[in-house]
């Protein structure tokens, strides 16, 4: 339940001093800061600053234009935090999603956000249709005159919002990666994960390695999750991950480990989809002898 404080300034003229005092006053243990132009949705500490919330956190800023100076986006980051069970605290607006008062102007918001998404998709018909009549074709023409800088600009931003877009479903996937990696292999991660997700938000087992890739070099996950699957005999692979279970979470009884094991649509040994809990004690005694377990785990486990 911890607040996380958000404190951004434009340019490198300004400070984030006064924001800072108000987060710290506010009760804010970690805050992140950045420099960077509101209008722009690629901020790689926005992004980062999402990816810490967990459930039941808050994110507190100072004022709404710390977060965005679009509505839109803003809206967008606050029904994010709220669908993963976090809440957002202005403390200079009456918005706080924990109580019924900010959830209400959060709702009128919402109103004011779509009558100007209305305005702005009809300005945008009228400027195409009058452009068409005069000849002009659409695109970027530094783009289409293969300038290296305005190119790479554009790759920058498309990795920020990539890197935006997987912040936001971070819960969905992160902890079972963390969980099962590097233990086990991409596919079988890929598997687990896909047990708990409606079938069009499955991944795939590349999508998601590529999205790992892109949270180790943010800084946003441990590099060893790249590592590759350890060598093991094919019939040590289950016990292996048995082991792993175990230890990841002492306090699993046999029939939750076997739980487990059918979420993520591992066989039996003898090829049944469903563990019974002598198959799971079988793996456990193995792991002992091999020294995979301690004392404390395998007493939790009985």
């Amino acid at each position: 339940m911890a607040l996380i404080g958000y404190a951004r300034v434009s340019t490198d003229e300004q400070t984030t001093a006064g924001q800072l005092d108000a987060l710290r006053a506010a009760g804010c243990a970690e805050i992140f800061e950045e420099k960077a132009s509101g209008a722009s949705r690629a901020r790689p500490e926005l992004a980062r600053t999402l990816a810490r919330i967990a459930r039941g956190d808050t994110l507190v800023i100072w004022k709404l234009d710390r977060l965005g100076r679009s509505l839109a986006h803003l809206l967008e980051v606050i029904e994010d935090l709220r669908g993963r069970g976090c809440h957002f605290r202005c403390l200079t607006s009456p918005i706080d999603t924990a109580s019924p008062h900010g959830t209400l102007v959060l709702q009128m918001l919402g109103a004011v956000a779509e009558y100007e998404r209305s305005l702005i998709r009809e300005r945008t018909r009228a400027g195409l249709a009058a452009a068409k009549a005069r000849g002009r074709v659409g695109g970027n023409p530094k783009l289409k005159q293969g300038d290296a800088a305005t190119a790479q600009r554009l790759a920058d931003r498309q990795r920020q919002l990539y890197l935006l877009e997987l912040t936001r479903t971070a819960e969905e996937w992160l902890p079972t990666v963390r969980r099962l990696r590097p233990s086990r292999s991409w596919a079988a991660v890929t598997r687990a994960i896909n047990a708990k997700l409606p079938l069009g938000r499955h991944w795939t087992a590349e999508r998601l390695r590529r999205a790992v890739r892109a949270f180790v070099a943010e800084g946003l996950a441990d590099r060893a999750l790249l590592d590759k699957v350890p060598s093991v005999r094919g019939d040590d692979r289950l016990m292996v991950l048995v082991a792993g279970i175990a230890r990841a979470n002492p306090k699993l009884s046999l029939r939750a480990i076997g739980a487990q094991l059918e979420a993520m649509r591992e066989t039996t040994p003898r090829g049944g989809r469903t563990w019974a809990a002598a198959s799971v004690k079988s793996l456990l005694d193995r792991a002992r002898v091999q020294g995979l377990l301690d004392r404390e785990q395998r007493a939790a486990v009985k």
